[in-house]
C-alpha cells in the first residue's frame, strides 16, 4: 500500500463475553450469517470501523465480503470496504493448531476472490481485506510465513504457465489481487511479549513496509500469570514498541485485546478514559461482545466515538528489572492459589452459557506445563466461572505484594485501585472457595464492600452446587452476569 491508512482506533471483535443475546440473533449462540449481520450492525449503527472475523474454530465463511456488499448495498456504497472501514482477519496458527493448519491457506486464497467481488461493486481497485491477524506469535518467520505464503504462492501462482503453453493463470482466470497483505503478529505469553519488539524488528528487516500494527493480547496473560502481571507485562511490551518505533522510524500501531471483566482489561463504555489512561500508547482497542450487547445503544456509539477521537501518546518510562522481579513471585502466589479451584471451576464452567457457535482458539497455560497438565476453560469461561463462586479471580495473587511493591504497581498500573474496587464488589465473602490469604489481602487493598443482590445470587450458586442441583446453575449463572454486565 502506498499511503498510510487511516488505522482504527477502535476494533470489534467476536469475544463471547455477553450476558444479552443481539437482537439481530436467530439463537443465544451466534453463528455465521448472525456475524455477518453482527459486522454490520457494528459498521453502521456503532460507527466502529473495524471489525474482525475470527476464521479459527468454525466453518470458513469464505463469502463474507460478496455477502455485506450484496445484502447491505446503500451503505456499502457509501462506505467503502477496505477505504472507510475494515474486515481484519483472524487466521489459524499452523504452528501450534495443527488440525485447523489448511484453514489458513484457505482463507489466504479467499482474499483475491473478496478482491474481485468489491472491484465488480465498487468498479474500482480496492481491498476488502488485506491485513490477517496471526494468533500465538513466538518468533518472526511465523509472520514472515503467512506474508511470503500470500505473495508467493497466493498472488504468484497467477504468472505460472499452463501446460508448458505461453499462457499464464492470470491470462486463464484473471489477475489476484492485491499484490500484498499486512500480518498482525499476536503475541499472548510472558515470553513472546516480552520479546515482542525483537520479534517485529527481525520481521521488517528486509522489508520497506510502510507501517506495522502489533496486537498485544489481555485476557491469556491474565489467565496464565493474574491481574497484575498482564498488565505489567502489556506495559514493557508497549513501552519496548514505542522505543522500536523511535529507532527504526516505522511507525508501530499497537492493538491491545481488552474485555469488558477487570481481569480482561476493564474497558466499557464507562471507563474509556481510565483505560484510554492506563495505555495510553495503544492505538487501538478492542470492543468485545458485552461492550456492544450490555450497555443502551447510546452509551454503546458514545464509547466508540469517544476511542475513536482519543489522542495516542507515547508511553510512560518503565522500570522492566522491578516490573519482571514483582511478576515472578505474584505469578507464583497467583498460581499456587488457582491450583486448588480447578475442579470447581471446571464443574462450574460447564454450565455457562455459549454465545458463539464455536470454539475460540486453543488457550496457552503457562501452569498447565509446570503443573501436571492441569486444564481449565477459555479465559471467558474461567472468569464467569470464578465469579460464579463469588471469588474474583482478580484478587488471586494480591498476598504476594507486600507495601513496597503495591506502592510501585501503583505507580506504574494507574487504575490498579479502581479495577480491583470493580472487581471486589461481586466477591462473596462466605464462598467456601476463597482462602483466608485471599480475603484478607482483598479487604487490605479494596475494603469489604461487596453487592448484596450478588452475593445473594452467588450464595444460591454455591448451595445447589453443595446439593449437587447442577441443573440449575446456568439461570442464576446469567443473574449474577446481568448485575455485573459481562459473562466473562
Amino acid at each position: 500500500m502506498d499511503e498510510l491508512p487511516r488505522i482504527p482506533k477502535c476494533m470489534s471483535t467476536q469475544h463471547p463475553d455477553n450476558v444479552h443475546v443481539p437482537f439481530f440473533a436467530e439463537s443465544s449462540e451466534l453463528g455465521g450469517e448472525d456475524e455477518v449481520r453482527e459486522a454490520y450492525y457494528v459498521y453502521s449503527h456503532l460507527n466502529c470501523r473495524e471489525q474482525m472475523w475470527d476464521c479459527e474454530g468454525k466453518e470458513v465463511d469464505n463469502f463474507v465480503v460478496k455477502k455485506l456488499l450484496t445484502t447491505y448495498s446503500p451503505f456499502f456504497s457509501e462506505k467503502k470496504l477496505g477505504q472507510d472501514i475494515f474486515l481484519t482477519l483472524r487466521v489459524p496458527n499452523p504452528q501450534v493448531e495443527k488440525a485447523e493448519a489448511k484453514i489458513l491457506l484457505e482463507t489466504l486464497e479467499s482474499i483475491p476472490r473478496s478482491f474481485d467481488s468489491a472491484k465488480l461493486f465498487y468498479k474500482e481497485d480496492i481491498a476488502p481485506i488485506y491485513e490477517v491477524i496471526l494468533p500465538m506469535t513466538d518468533s518472526h518467520t511465523a509472520i514472515d510465513n503467512i506474508y511470503q505464503y500470500y505473495s508467493d504462492f497466493v498472488i504468484g501462482k497467477q504468472y505460472k504457465r499452463l501446460g508448458g503453453r505461453d499462457t499464464t493463470i492470470a491470462d486463464w482466470i484473471g489477475t489476484f489481487a492485491p499484490r500484498h497483505i499486512n500480518v498482525i503478529p499476536l503475541f499472548e505469553d510472558k515470553k513472546s511479549m516480552l520479546g515482542a519488539h525483537t520479534t517485529v524488528h527481525r520481521y521488517l528487516l528486509d522489508k520497506q513496509l510502510p507501517y506495522q500494527r502489533v496486537f498485544l493480547a489481555r485476557s491469556d496473560p491474565a489467565m496464565n500469570y493474574g491481574l497484575v502481571s498482564a498488565v505489567l507485562l502489556n506495559k514493557i511490551a508497549l513501552f519496548n514498541l514505542n522505543a522500536l518505533q523511535e529507532r527504526t522510524g516505522t511507525p508501530v500501531f499497537p492493538i491491545i485485546g481488552v474485555g469488558s471483566a477487570p481481569f480482561r482489561g476493564n474497558l466499557r463504555p464507562d471507563t474509556v478514559d481510565r483505560v484510554s489512561a492506563e495505555y495510553p500508547s495503544a492505538h487501538t482497542f478492542t470492543i468485545q461482545s458485552a461492550f456492544k450487547y450490555d450497555y443502551p445503544l447510546d452509551a454503546v456509539q458514545a464509547a466508540v466515538r469517544e476511542l475513536e477521537q482519543r489522542e495516542v501518546v507515547a508511553p510512560a518510562a518503565i522500570d522492566e528489572k522491578r516490573c519482571s522481579e514483582i511478576i515472578e513471585r505474584y505469578t507464583q502466589a497467583y498460581i499456587t492459589e488457582l491450583l486448588p479451584l480447578t475442579d470447581i471451576v471446571n464443574r462450574v464452567a460447564a454450565h455457562i452459557p455459549g454465545r458463539r457457535k464455536r470454539k475460540l482458539h486453543i488457550g496457552l497455560f503457562g501452569y498447565t506445563r509446570s503443573t501436571g497438565g492441569v486444564t481449565l476453560p477459555r479465559a471467558i469461561t474461567f472468569t464467569a466461572a470464578m465469579y460464579s463462586i463469588g471469588v474474583p479471580p482478580e484478587i488471586l495473587g494480591l498476598s504476594a505484594l507486600d507495601r513496597d511493591d503495591l506502592a510501585f504497581v501503583r505507580e506504574v498500573y494507574v487504575n490498579f485501585d479502581r479495577d480491583l474496587l470493580d472487581a471486589a464488589r461481586y466477591m462473596n465473602p462466605d464462598s467456601p472457595f476463597l482462602s483466608s490469604p485471599m480475603k484478607e489481602a482483598a479487604e487490605r487493598i479494596c475494603g469489604d464492600e461487596v453487592h448484596d443482590v450478588h452475593r445473594q445470587v452467588t450464595g444460591s450458586i454455591l448451595q445447589a452446587l453443595h446439593d449437587h442441583r447442577n441443573k440449575d446453575l446456568q439461570p442464576m449463572i446469567l443473574q449474577a452476569a446481568n448485575i455485573r454486565k459481562f459473562l466473562g
